[in-house]
């Protein structure tokens, strides 16, 4: 039987993944879920049982004696090289490695026009970095805001997983090293987006984009300072394609 330690902080994935291994093709195999602290609550709705907080950093010794696979499903939590390199462990990640690596990928795909996706990849000492196992390619459309383009992507991540996660557990898959080292962007490189700074020059078609990747119903993510009271005002856009196809 094969021990599983799943480690998410995403809901919606981790309930997908819950009912995909609710069958009989899975029915040999342990699944335990742990995840960060203040995903607990969230996550224990989502899976329909209790699921206990983990700090990998500190607890990733007794994460390697005890589980022959981790499978990280949005985690927040980076795993240490001691761990990677002791237990098998893999990435479903959305984005389409290696480009926009890290935090929010359809965000900088909208910014950047870089591909975006989902992908299944081994986990190495670098973000978001190691052999590719599978991945599917979604496209953004005109009209995607970051919420939009999200919903396909992690639509993408249940698909591949449901074609990919016995093979995976089994160990008998092929993975292989991307092409190119692609790019990063982190947090702080998100966080810059989000103020707007209303004395910049900008392009209608810029300004849209931007305020597009930074709309995530039902965040609240660009804003900008009112400069006569000092308070924060958030925007958002709604776009919408013509049904008609005109």
């Amino acid at each position: 039987m094969a021990k599983i330690l799943i480690v998410s902080d995403n809901p919606q994935l981790s309930s997908a993944f819950v009912s995909l291994t609710n069958t009989s093709t899975y029915r040999d195999d342990y699944f335990e879920f742990r995840c960060s602290l203040n995903s607990v609550t969230a996550m224990s709705k989502a899976v329909d049982k209790p699921v206990k907080p983990v700090n990998i950093k500190l607890e990733y010794p007794e994460i390697c004696e005890n589980f022959d696979l981790v499978i990280s499903l949005h985690c927040k939590q980076l795993f240490p090289e001691e761990m990677v390199q002791n237990v098998r462990c893999i990435n479903v990640h959305p984005g389409l490695n290696p480009f926009n690596r890290g935090w929010f990928p359809q965000v900088f795909s909208i910014l950047n026009g870089l591909p975006l996706g989902a992908t299944i990849h081994e986990i190495d000492e670098h973000l978001d970095h190691g052999n590719i196992i599978a991945q599917e390619q979604v496209e953004v459309l005109a009209w995607d805001t970051s919420k939009t383009a999200y919903d396909r992507v992690l639509a993408a991540e249940v698909r591949l997983l449901q074609q990919h996660l016995r093979s995976i557990i089994d160990g008998n898959f092929v993975s292989h090293p991307a092409e190119q080292e692609g790019n990063v962007n982190l947090k702080k490189d998100y966080n810059a987006l989000c103020e707007i700074d209303l004395s910049e020059k900008l392009t209608f078609s810029d300004a849209i984009d931007r305020l597009r990747a930074l709309t995530h119903t039902p965040y609240q993510n660009a804003f900008f300072i009112d400069p006569k009271t000092g308070k924060k005002i958030f925007v958002s856009v709604t776009l919408n394609a013509d049904p008609t196809g005109q």
